[in-house]
């Protein structure tokens, strides 16, 4: 049996991606070399515009315990700057707090529900594709093993098996320089909370506000508190006493790192947290991107795509919108609708989102650095975000809610993601969950569109609704499955060429 898609790797990226695919009614196998999910903290959160998505995906409650729409955090971080995102009035950043091993464990129960068939235990060990198909050789519990696919898929990480063996280039820049140390402690003694929610350590006059980067002089501290018994504590060291990278970090080693950086003694002792970190460092930056994306009939996802600093969160932002971009049109591929040159816009719509958090992930790293000529330039930067233009700009790159892609529609809400709108007792994202094309007139049907998206039904959804309160933002919205808009009109005009045009464009000629 040829299967539709094989999916190399069960993290984050890789599940959604299959549940993507499975939405679309792609047959997708996830592959995955551990017998079982590790377990082990990577992450601790999500954060940015992926928020929203796993909102029209219904996953937001699931992941986040707490129902209706995502709300905006007030405050956030950028290179050790505090961004005080609540003096905006449009507030475009979202978090939500929940460790990695909780993504997978919710992902992969979404995933069963679709029914993805995923084979832990089973590695990848090479691949041959042609024309019609690849065909995958896997060792697995009982060996040797070949499976027959129409695409796969490398979603195996930063050392991707599946890009080395199809010989795409991963060029880039490794760094020496900082050394980040991170684990998961017992609140440590001696720490003690100020009014305005800082902690200050013993010893160490600088005020320290949770879950943030403070700079010293020598460094950066950040302390976390996760719960009643577990505290994240990490540093970031330049130029610091040489360290064996393949060692493992001890507890010691991190309270020297802390003296260094902070000048405070702190006694640490682990957490007993279950999925806590264990502790870990990672020497340097590695931050690469694949020459391509896509060889024929294989294609990378998430960090076998991609790797950068982890300053800011962005990683699984940046990954799992890869998988959603990339499923509705490997699935329009597969069942054959897909208009040319439809797949290849994956690349070319999100290569140059992953340069972008290169660009804002080396930059935070930069700016965090020691020396006084960067304490000069923290200085300017600094005056710059009281701004609050300045701010909603680094907000907004931080969310990654500034991607545009060029849909060639002129109206303002074209290429970006779809806005949150209440419609009367429904919300936008609530429509979404389907995760199909959705054309929605917000004019309660004043606009006459549902006929033209007849010859469609096959693949897209039209809804008709009224916003509730004032008039939207726009008379029609025609949305892509991964939340970003095509095309839109204004209420007191519809484009019915844009339309048709922006139909044909992303989901392909109608049926008959």
């Amino acid at each position: 049996m040829t299967n539709d898609v094989v999916v190399a790797g069960a993290g984050p990226v890789g599940l959604f991606l299959a549940c993507e695919l499975a939405l679309a009614g792609v047959r997708p196998v996830v592959l995955d070399r551990l017998p079982a999910r590790s377990g082990e903290q990577k992450a601790n959160g999500l954060v940015g515009q992926v928020v929203r998505l796993l909102d029209h995906r219904g996953l937001h409650q699931p992941l986040g315990g707490t129902p209706g729409a995502p709300q905006p955090i007030p405050r956030f971080a950028f290179a050790a700057f505090p961004l005080e995102l609540h003096r905006l009035d449009a507030n475009p950043l979202h978090a939500l707090p929940v460790p990695q091993h909780r993504i997978e464990e919710v992902l992969e129960e979404r995933a069963r529900e679709l029914g993805v068939t995923v084979r832990r235990g089973h590695e990848l060990t090479g691949f041959t594709q042609d024309g019609t198909g690849v065909t995958v050789d896997l060792h697995g519990p009982d060996g040797a093993e070949r499976l027959r696919t129409r695409y796969l898929v490398g979603a195996d990480g930063g050392r991707s098996t599946v890009r080395k063996l199809a010989g795409i280039g991963f060029p880039g820049v490794t760094s020496t320089d900082p050394v980040s140390r991170v684990a998961h402690v017992l609140p440590p003694e001696g720490i003690r909370g100020t009014e305005n929610g800082a902690y200050l350590l013993p010893g160490c006059p600088t005020p320290f506000h949770p879950y943030t980067h403070t700079r010293t002089d020598h460094g950066v501290f950040v302390l976390a508190p996760l719960g009643p018994d577990t505290v994240m504590i990490a540093t970031m060291e330049w130029g610091g006493p040489p360290v064996d990278p393949q060692s493992p970090l001890t507890l010691d080693e991190l309270r020297a790192s802390i003296h260094r950086v902070t000048g405070a003694d702190v006694e640490l002792a682990p957490a007993a947290t279950p999925g806590r970190y264990t502790p870990r460092r990672t020497v340097g930056h590695n931050t690469r991107l694949a020459e391509r994306y896509r060889d024929g009939r294989v294609l990378l996802v998430g960090d076998a795509a991609h790797v950068h600093s982890a300053t800011g969160g962005p990683g699984l932002n940046l990954g799992l919108q890869d998988a959603v971009n990339l499923g509705w049109k490997l699935a329009a591929e597969v069942r054959g609708w897909a208009p040319p040159g439809l797949l290849d816009s994956y690349q070319q719509e999100r290569r140059p989102v992953g340069e972008r958090v290169f660009m804002h992930s080396q930059a935070q790293t930069a700016l965090m650095s020691p020396g006084p000529a960067v304490t000069a330039l923290r200085a300017l930067v600094g005056e710059l975000l009281a701004h609050d233009d300045n701010l909603a700009r680094i907000g907004a790159l931080m969310a990654g809610s500034d991607v545009r892609h060029d849909t060639g529609c002129p109206h303002p809400l074209a290429g970006g993601f779809a806005p949150e709108l209440d419609l009367g007792g429904s919300r936008l994202a609530e429509l979404a969950r389907t995760g199909r094309p959705l054309l929605l007139d917000l004019t309660g049907g004043g606009l006459g569109l549902a006929d033209l998206a007849e010859p469609w039904k096959d693949r897209i959804d039209a809804v008709t609704a009224e916003p509730a309160g004032p008039a939207g933002p726009a008379g029609a919205l025609l949305l892509r499955p991964d939340g970003y808009v095509a095309w839109a009109c204004t209420p007191d005009r519809a484009d019915r060429e844009g339309l048709d045009r922006a139909l044909r464009t992303w989901f392909g000629e109608p049926l008959g």
